[in-house]
This record gives structure tokens, sequence and C-alpha cells, in this order.
């Protein structure tokens, strides 16, 4: 195994499954095919997202560039979306001309993440439901294999089989792996 995947793996570790909607077919999904049951940031990644989060009382958007493998999201790096910075609020983030993070010049991108400011509604669901909220319908009309929200101290994220998992951003004292629950 590569010297930098060890790594990664041993950065992080995703809690059980929260909620699960009905399936949604992968069709069209960027990566392998195969769906992302366990989420993996490298340091880098880690930084940006907390630097972001502790910057802004608008939303951002970063995409995130790694590769889906055995199962795997490995996020490498998050580079920022092509976002004008009118269609940036408290409350919702935009991409600039419904551009993808290709048509934004960023390669290998396996998914997007976006901010909650204030820490709240960080869900694909509505509350108690298997219903989609706008989150989990833009996930749903985007071609990326996984889709994340950047809540606080925690990753809300979820993958093409729609089960909504969490990643801690702070390390739990467990040999750096760390994780949540919903």
């Amino acid at each position: 195994m590569r010297p930098w995947l060890q790594l990664l793996l041993s950065v992080v570790a995703v809690a059980p499954a929260a909620r699960k909607a009905p399936r949604v077919s992968a069709t069209g999904a960027r990566g392998t095919g195969e769906m992302a049951r366990r989420l993996v940031l490298s340091d880098q990644a880690r930084r940006f997202l907390t630097l972001q989060y502790r910057n802004y009382t608008t939303e951002f958007m970063g995409c995130m560039i790694g590769e889906l493998r055995d199962s795997v999201a490995y996020v490498a790096r998050i580079a920022p979306a092509d976002v004008d910075p009118d269609r940036s609020t408290a409350t919702t983030v935009m991409v600039s001309s419904q551009s993808s993070c290709e048509d934004a010049g960023w390669t290998g991108t396996i998914g997007r993440i976006h901010s909650h400011p204030s820490g709240q509604k960080c869900s694909y669901f509505m509350p108690g439901t298997e219903v989609l909220d706008a989150d989990g319908e833009s996930f749903v009309r985007s071609d990326y294999a996984i889709d994340a929200i950047m809540c606080g101290d925690r990753v809300v994220w979820i993958a093409r089989e729609m089960t909504e998992r969490q990643v801690a951003m702070v390390e739990t004292g467990t040999g750096g792996a760390v994780g949540g629950t919903p």
C-alpha cells in the first residue's frame, strides 16, 4: 500500500449509517461506479475546510479531489469551486453558470463540499423523514460520486446509495481514527 494511502487510512474512520433513503441509480457518477462507504480526508483537506469554515459567514463550496477505490472515497485536497460572491449567502451557495469542478479547471473531482456556517440543518433529508431536502436534491442532480456538508466539528456526507454518514473533524485520541454518530 502506498505510504500516503496508509496515512490517510489512519486519519479517519466513518461512523455507521444514520439514515437511508430509497436507492438512487449511480448512473453517471464520476469514479469507478462503486459506492463509497467510507470517506477519508487528508490533512490538507481538513486544514482547508477548517480555515474556510472559521473565516466565512457565508456558505463556501469546494471540489473534493481524490479517488474512489474499494468503497472508500479518498479526498487528497479541496479546491475552490467557481462561485460568484453574489451567489453565496449565509444559507445558500451556487456555482457560477452551473459549471462543474472540471469546468473550473480541476481534474480528479469525486464530489463537492459546501458549508453550513450556522452549524445547523446539516442533513440531506427533511427532519425525521427519508424525503430529500435541497442539499439532497442538488446531489441527486449532480453526477459526482459523493457530496458533503462542512458543519462545524463534523462533515456530513452522502454517496449514491443515499446513506448519510458523518466524519468528525477533530481527533478522538484513538490513534488518529476519528468518527462520529448522528
